[in-house]
């Protein structure tokens, strides 16, 4: 599995986070976040690809942030339309829809999005879109009838090493292509402990 680490804020914080070599390195463009980002991206690696998440935000907004800062990927977590979705394909970011689960979740609200998204990303249900601190069931993920591959997200930290090596055993992690962390590994909102997500990268295989 690849990973994600997600809710950067802060210029040199930013580049120790790079220093590690995720995957992935998420920026969030939501006002009522506390993890809003602003400012310049710093440089980093090309192999780490840079993730602008949404939230309802308008597509002429988000492809100024695209070719400002340069995102190779777009993360839609609020109520998006397939037809919002298939519109930001053209700009040739590539495309996560965000999806919140609690106990139970009806997967046939996916359906009109498998041909306009590149990932699908599941996240606690809570009450922000994201950065809630809590994991769902991941037990539900057993009823994924796509082949898309998904995100795993919701409150992942530390504590959830032995859970997360039992669930990349099981048949619901066959087409999870990633680990989002975010709010676990905070000092403060978009600040992130260093030391602790390096400790997680360590426990846990990801792979290249």
């Amino acid at each position: 599995m690849k990973l994600k680490i997600c809710g950067m804020k802060y210029q040199d914080n930013i580049t120790e986070a790079a220093s590690l070599q995720p995957d992935y390195l998420g920026f969030i463009f939501h006002h009522q976040s506390a993890r809003h980002f602003e400012g310049t991206i710093p440089q980093i690696s090309d192999s780490i690809q840079k993730v602008g998440v949404f939230v309802d935000e308008k597509v002429e907004f988000i492809s100024q942030q695209i070719e400002k800062h340069k995102l190779s990927v777009i993360q839609l977590h609020g109520h998006e339309s397939p037809e919002i979705c298939r519109l930001l394909q053209s700009t040739n970011a590539k495309v996560i829809k965000v999806f919140s689960i609690k106990d139970t979740f009806d997967f046939s609200v996916l359906e009109p999005y498998e041909e306009v998204c590149d990932y699908f990303l599941f996240d606690t249900k809570g009450k922000l879109p994201g950065g809630n601190g809590y994991t769902f069931n991941w037990s539900v993920l057993e009823q994924y009838p796509s082949t898309k591959p998904y995100f795993l997200s919701g409150g992942i930290g530390l504590d959830q090493v032995k859970n997360l090596k039992q669930f990349q055993e099981s048949n619901a992690s066959k087409y999870c292509y990633a680990i989002d962390i975010n709010s676990k590994f905070e000092i403060e909102p978009g600040l992130k402990n260093i030391k602790l997500l390096k400790e997680f990268k360590q426990n846990l295989s990801f792979r290249t």
